[in-house]
């Protein structure tokens, strides 16, 4: 029965089809006089309905979504409006916002303002406090003082030049002037060797001070050189630790494989001893079993043995009855006969029962025989199953024992893998990190000789600036300006040797006095250094007397 839907609407529903009449029925063709039409706004509704769609719903929805659309707009239209109490708070903060603005940005420029006059305030105390400090060097304390004696030298000569008027114009001066007179020139003499004494006595300081420095890098040199020392012992006695600790490692590996090798033997040597051991027992379980088959076999032979002189003994008897019997036949009547009858029917009977009872007793003898037989059998077969099984059981406890071993030592020697590793990462990471800092420390010095050879060479620039204004000044005003060059001479330091890496070293003699060692450069030392310094290879061959052929 099928269910048919007329018009849009549920005429009925069919009972439930099994899944055959289904498919044989979607397989028929469709019959033409059972199909509805339906019209489109039908066919919609019938759509909706099985999709679950609420045109309702939808509308209203719809709805409520235009409804907050159209409220959106109201409230951005009335946002705009200046003439309610919104917009007017809303202008008043607004224009409180460009005035603080406006405030930031005249606090911002004022700030600029103060920054950069703060900045040019302490670039300016910094150049006065460097210009400061560069006055309280030594070497411009030095060109000042030679400036000093400049003009000490020019006031001398003015004055020798007065007194040489003065003498000349007027010879007849009276000896208090003239004592007077000279008096002043005796202080100012002993003036000047005050100051010449205290300035030995300075550059004396000094020499002692870039003695002690050199001194202070010598030491700084020798530790740092120890350091290194002990660095490269202590290295070397951990390489040798560590290689004991190898050493020991192999020593104690070849140990323990020697015990295993020793364990494997005595577990073989066990297990042959085990063999040996059941091989005997089987075999004294075969000595038993053919004893016990020969002391049968006697049995059986001693029961023969008996039966056959049983037999012997019944046939004996039983000739010695019919010769008794033929004997005495013929005195005994026919009844004797009878008895006799009667007497050997007995006899055989009994001899049969005996026959009988004996051949039970055989065949008992026999069927105990072989169930004993069979009991040892079974028995034997038990034991050889238990030792068999103890025997499994055994090798299976020692090959689980002997893979937990072998699982330990692998998991030990991983570990112990793993700790050298590590041990060697250690020390590899500790030696990069020494080189390095070995290497950041030399970094660090040559760039700190450069830094200290680059302010050299730039404080004897500013230096020698400095000494050429002040010489060029001293020469326009006339002043004698020896002590100045003398003062502005290269390299720093009051020695009178030549310049090596800025510094103008002091060579002493040697002796209590301590007195420097002047500086003699004239024109036959630079004709020895000609001499002694080749700096053309073929003159210098060509001086030597070597001669080639062209």
């Amino acid at each position: 029965m099928t269910s048919v839907v007329e018009h849009g609407r549920r005429r009925g529903s069919g009972k439930s089809v099994s899944p055959a009449e289904e498919a044989s029925r979607m397989i028929q063709p469709p019959d033409l006089h059972k199909v509805t039409v339906l019209s489109k706004a039908e066919w919609l509704r019938i759509q909706d309905e099985l999709n679950g769609v609420n045109k309702d719903k939808e509308r209203m929805r719809e709805a409520a979504n235009q409804r907050e659309a159209l409220h959106l707009q109201s409230k951005e239209v009335v946002k705009l409006w200046s003439n309610t109490i919104a917009g007017q708070r809303q202008k008043k903060l607004e224009a409180k916002r460009i005035r603080e603005q406006i405030e930031e940005e005249k606090k911002k420029l004022i700030d600029k303002e103060e920054a950069k006059y703060q900045e040019q305030k302490r670039k300016e105390a910094i150049e006065k406090a460097k210009t400061q400090l560069y006055y309280q060097s030594d070497r411009v304390k030095g060109l000042h003082r030679a400036l000093l004696l400049t003009e000490v030298l020019k006031e001398r000569e003015a004055q020798i030049e007065l007194k040489q008027r003065i003498k000349s114009a007027t010879k007849d001066v009276d000896k208090v002037f003239m004592d007077v007179a000279k008096a002043r020139d005796d202080e100012a003499l002993r003036l000047e060797q005050e100051k010449v004494l205290q300035r030995r006595l300075e550059r004396q300081a000094v020499a002692e001070d870039l003695k002690n420095q050199i001194k202070e890098i010598e030491l700084l040199r020798e530790r740092q050189k120890a350091e290194n020392k002990k660095d490269g012992e202590e290295i070397q006695r951990l390489r040798e630790l560590f290689q004991w600790e190898q050493r020991m490692e192999e020593e104690r590996q070849t140990e323990q494989k020697k015990s295993l090798l020793q364990a494997h033997l005595e577990h073989l040597a066990n297990r042959d001893l085990i063999r040996a051991a059941d091989t005997q027992k089987q075999e004294a379980e075969e000595q038993q079993r053919k004893l016990f088959l020969s002391a049968k076999q006697k049995m059986m032979k001693l029961r023969k043995d008996k039966e056959t002189e049983l037999f012997r003994e019944a046939q004996m008897q039983r000739e010695r009855i019919m010769s008794k019997l033929t004997d005495t036949q013929r005195e005994q009547t026919v009844s004797e006969e009878q008895r006799i009858a009667k007497a050997v029917a007995e006899r055989d009977a009994k001899q049969a029962q005996q026959q009988r009872e004996e051949e039970e007793k055989k065949a008992a003898v026999l069927k105990a025989i072989t169930a004993h037989r069979e009991f040892m059998r079974r028995e034997k077969e038990q034991r050889d199953q238990a030792a068999l099984q103890s025997t499994r059981d055994a090798l299976q406890a020692k090959t689980e024992a002997d893979r937990i071993f072998s699982e330990k030592q692998q998991l030990k020697a991983q570990r112990i893998r793993e700790d050298e590793r590590k041990l060697q990462d250690f020390n590899a990471t500790q030696m990069a990190e020494k080189i390095a800092r070995a290497q950041q420390l030399r970094r660090e010095e040559h760039e700190f000789e450069g830094k200290n050879t680059d302010l050299a060479a730039e404080e004897e620039n500013q230096f020698q600036q400095y000494s050429q204004q002040v010489i060029r000044a001293a020469a326009d005003a006339q002043r004698n300006v020896f002590p100045l060059c003398r003062a502005a001479r290269e390299g720093t330091g009051g020695g009178l040797g030549p310049v090596f890496g800025g510094v103008r070293a002091s060579y002493l003699v040697q002796d209590r006095s301590g007195a420097q060692m002047p500086k003699y450069v004239s024109g036959a030392t630079q004709n020895i250094k000609k001499l002694n310094e080749a700096v053309d290879i073929q003159e210098a061959k060509r001086r030597l007397g070597f001669t080639w052929l062209t």
